[in-house]
């Protein structure tokens, strides 16, 4: 019988660093972060990073491991997950595996395709000739190369059209034929339980992310972005500076976005960040969902997750 590993998957804004340190007080958990902007080191503000008194709580792993110079991928985060997961349980506690990046989630659950790794030369070749003829050429080239992958790219979506350029050079395959091929469950070293946070009132999930983000820019996010382009060397298409936040205060420090129009661009670009991660959560399936509005929460989450982790 394997030993439980809890997911905890919602929305930005939806409580799930407080729920988990609530369930860290009653269960001996440790937490693994499942967010793609978490792993940055010195992004602290924007990524409402658990404060370090928060950290101490509990043991938290996959935060702060890379440079906002460096890439993470779901693959990397599969593996590191799967290691985690094993190391936890054999010290005889319970993974909780808490965040809101769904792909991440699909990725563990699911597997993930069979693709070739990235080809540095290979991306180097393709953005030079990109700088040579720009994207809407390339995406022309994919059109040819792949009519169903390159229909449902924008001309102008350089990372995905780079991507899949990438793929179909590697393997000499469509996508569609190159994603058929997935790995299974099988090496999983838990049994995955899943608790889903979703708001009963989407205003008021709207109304926390508003505070939220005003309380971001009051606590220097701004002065966060401009120490992050002093000390690394960034730029706009990394993917560090294309988490929400980050990216409109880039736009603001290079004059393209007004600075009166920063706070409620943010606010809009977060809201949008939490319906696509509803639209991902419902499409799930073998999900608890609980109101992460509700007062009871806890109490809620605590009963299920003891439920849960007795069951055999």
């Amino acid at each position: 019988m394997l030993p439980p590993a809890i997911l905890l998957m919602g929305p930005t804004a939806s409580g799930k660093t407080a729920l988990t340190l609530e369930l860290a007080k009653r269960f001996p958990v440790e937490v693994v972060s499942v967010d793609s902007a978490l792993v940055y080191r010195d992004m602290d503000i924007g990524t409402a990073k658990p404060t370090p008194a928060e950290r101490a709580a509990c043991p938290h792993h996959l935060i702060d491991v890379i440079s906002p110079e460096e890439a993470y991928s779901a693959a990397r985060f599969r593996e590191d997950a799967v290691r985690l997961m094993r190391e936890i349980s054999g010290r005889g506690r319970i993974p909780v595996l808490a965040g809101g990046t769904m792909l991440y989630f699909k990725a563990l659950r699911e597997g993930l395709s069979n693709l070739p790794a990235a080809d540095a030369g290979l991306r180097a070749e393709i953005e030079e000739d990109a700088a040579r003829r720009g994207w809407p050429a390339l995406h022309a080239d994919l059109a040819r190369l792949d009519p169903e992958a390159a229909a449902r790219l924008k001309p102008g979506d350089s990372q995905r059209i780079q991507r899949a350029l990438e793929i179909v050079r590697l393997t000499g395959q469509p996508l569609a034929e190159a994603y058929a091929s997935r790995d299974g469950e099988g090496e999983l070293p838990c049994r995955l339980v899943a608790l889903g946070l979703l708001p009963s009132d989407r205003a008021a999930l709207h109304q926390r992310i508003g505070a939220r983000f005003e309380a971001m820019l009051a606590e220097g996010l701004v002065a966060e972005v401009e120490g992050l382009r002093q000390k690394y060397r960034l730029n706009a298409s990394l993917p560090a500076m294309r988490c929400v936040g980050y990216r409109q205060v880039w736009e603001m420090l290079e004059g393209e976005l007004p600075p009166a129009e920063l706070r409620d661009r943010g606010v809009f670009a977060t809201r949008q960040l939490a319906k696509r991660q509803m639209t991902w959560l419902r499409g799930f399936s073998g999900i608890h969902f609980l109101d992460c509005l509700d007062p009871s929460l806890v109490d809620r989450a605590a009963t299920w997750c003891a439920r849960e982790i007795a069951s055999p």
